[in-house]
């Protein structure tokens, strides 16, 4: 017999549904329910708390999540069989909810690397960058030359300079057969312009083929950026080929090596935090236990004077409506809205539509359509005030809580917050996503102690004691924050001991392949 006590979790008064904690099999009776189970209920699933007639809404956060596509009966499970969504009212109302933030003083602080124009990094890379893919595996040969193996621990050609974190190669599969001019290419060079100018690479080696459409020159100019002794390109046509491209690579890289390891973690204020969210691999249990204790340890970066930066556009779609009422101006709730807009008449003229996200793994981890994936996701933006509402691999330059627009893929998003200055990535997931995103450190948080305990070589941080009832929402939040200030200052995450981060560069590709 289940502990009945503790087998089921109800998140908001409103709520005719709770949430699995483990299966409850067919039949069980939940007296502090006041249900019996009708069908066994798998584990992060939804129950029917009381009857729902056809049509009605069902609703988990205290927000409409569907309508019972039949009859729902108390005890009923309820998912992609008997829920349906379709369009309803939401009220947006612009900053109603927007209230002075509760700065922090004095502010917590890392250990971060000043560098010369003031900005801080949390980590010291070498990039090795590419304009198109046909310069790919040159930039792999010249960034092989440095690697590290952190299974045998040999240090390699790096081995005399440890304040180095690596020499790493971010290839993509585009930059060429595409038009010279438009959304496709402007995001293209965005992304690697803002990859170059990152904070936590020390240098920067952009390698290019020669003949294709987008050119290096251009990359530079979107940003101004200027080569120097900290910037370099090199041309593989012009250098004499692959084989000297790699040997010149080399050696460039070799001439940067003394001053780049002449660095020295300082103390510096959390306010220097640029923190990514992402969730990918999400179950039920994201929006009860790691998104919301992301989502407090976001209010406490704000409110230490840092940035948060949520993106995935199409997972806050049926939940824009929590964000725009803490927009700053209407101005800023508006642009959220146009991108909402952007994405259905996107994905209708691709032939698709929003909510084909959730993907399987998602359902079997018991989210049933987009609104209820949505409504978990925001979470992790906290409480704060929406100051901004950025494009893909835009520069964020606000200070508190920052929306970037992306798709909902995790590889592709995380891309674009990188190269929008974040330097510490928290990605949570409930199904067991594994995720590096050099030059940024990826600190993944699982939603249960199944998966924690299952993949503890991949999961920095377990945020299932929450379900478990041994933490708060708060508490688990507080671990999370003084996790990031740990990371911030050095402290290795579970991908960087693997040596994740090198192949998850992912630019978001726009446009046709010609």
């Amino acid at each position: 017999m289940l502990n009945t006590l503790s087998s089921t979790m109800h998140l908001n008064l409103l709520d005719n549904v709770a949430i699995a904690r483990v299966e409850i099999p067919q039949g069980t009776v939940l007296p502090d329910r006041g249900v019996t189970a009708g069908q066994r209920i798998p584990r992060g699933h939804k129950m029917a708390l009381k009857a729902i007639p056809q049509g009605e809404p069902i609703l988990r956060y205290g927000q409409v999540i569907g309508f019972a596509k039949t009859d729902i009966a108390a005890g009923d499970h309820i998912h992609v069989h008997n829920c349906e969504i379709h369009a309803f009212a939401r009220d947006h109302a612009f900053g109603v909810d927007a209230k002075p933030t509760d700065y922090i003083q004095p502010q917590a602080t890392f250990q971060g690397i000043v560098r010369a124009d003031g900005r801080v990094a949390t980590r010291n890379y070498i990039g090795i960058l590419t304009s198109v893919n046909c310069s790919a595996g040159t930039a792999r040969y010249v960034a092989e030359a440095f690697r590290r193996n952190p299974f045998t621990g040999d240090q390699g050609l790096l081995a005399d300079y440890p304040n180095i974190d690596g020499v790493v190669a971010l290839t993509h599969k585009t930059g060429c057969g595409m038009a010279i001019a438009g959304d496709g290419m402007d995001t293209l060079r965005r992304t690697i312009a803002g990859y170059a100018e990152h904070v936590n690479f020390a240098a920067v080696l952009i390698i290019g083929l020669g003949c294709e459409t987008n050119q290096i020159g251009p990359i530079m100019q979107s940003r101004g950026i200027q080569t120097g002794t900290k910037m370099a390109t090199m041309v593989i046509q012009e250098t004499g080929g692959a084989r000297k491209t790699v040997e010149a690579g080399i050696a460039k890289v070799c001439e940067l090596l003394p001053e780049a390891n002449a660095v020295t973690r300082v103390t510096v204020p959390a306010s220097h935090l640029n923190v990514a969210l992402q969730c990918g691999g999400s179950d039920s249990f994201s929006g009860l236990t790691a998104n919301p204790a992301l989502g407090y340890a976001s209010d406490l970066i704000v409110r230490h004077g840092g940035t948060v930066v949520l993106t995935e556009t199409t997972e806050i779609y049926g939940a824009e409506h929590l964000l725009t009422r803490r927009a700053v101006s209407p101005a800023i709730g508006q642009k959220l809205l146009d991108r909402l807009s952007w994405w259905e008449d996107y994905t209708r003229r691709n032939g698709g539509e929003i909510d084909n996200n959730p993907s399987p793994g998602n359902k079997a981890g018991g989210l049933t359509n987009i609104v209820e994936k949505s409504l978990g996701a925001v979470a992790k933006a906290g409480t704060t005030n929406l100051v901004d509402v950025v494009g893909y691999a835009e520069p964020v330059t606000e200070k508190g809580l920052v929306i970037m627009d992306g798709p909902g893929f995790d590889p592709v998003s995380a891309t674009g917050q990188i190269a929008g200055g974040c330097n510490v990535l928290c990605f949570t997931t409930g199904r067991g996503s594994v995720f590096g995103c050099k030059p940024t450190p990826s600190l993944k948080l699982a939603t249960n102690t199944p998966l924690y305990d299952r993949q503890p070589d991949d999961m920095d941080i377990n945020c299932g004691t929450i379900a478990d009832g041994v933490e708060t929402v708060e508490e688990c939040g507080q671990r999370i924050f003084e996790t990031i200030l740990r990371i911030a200052s050095g402290e290795r995450t579970k991908s960087e001991e693997i040596g994740f981060g090198d192949d998850e560069f992912a630019p978001w590709q726009l446009g046709a392949t010609v």
